[in-house]
């Protein structure tokens, strides 16, 4: 038997981080349709999904 290559992320690291770009893309979506700039929106969307990943890699792990 052969081993597996060596993968670049872990399950659950990708996992994590889907789960926050996810989080980010609702944040910021949501912000511009409640009419906030759409530069303020993307920051917004950008430190939720950054807020996020230490949130979820303790309740996922």
């Amino acid at each position: 038997m052969t081993t597996p290559p060596d993968t670049f992320l872990s399950l659950h690291a990708a996992v994590v981080l889907l789960a926050a770009v996810v989080i980010g893309l609702v944040i910021g979506c949501l912000s511009v349709l409640a009419g906030v700039p759409v530069a303020a929106a993307a920051i917004a969307g950008v430190s939720g999904a950054g807020g996020s990943v230490p949130v979820l890699h303790g309740l996922i792990g």
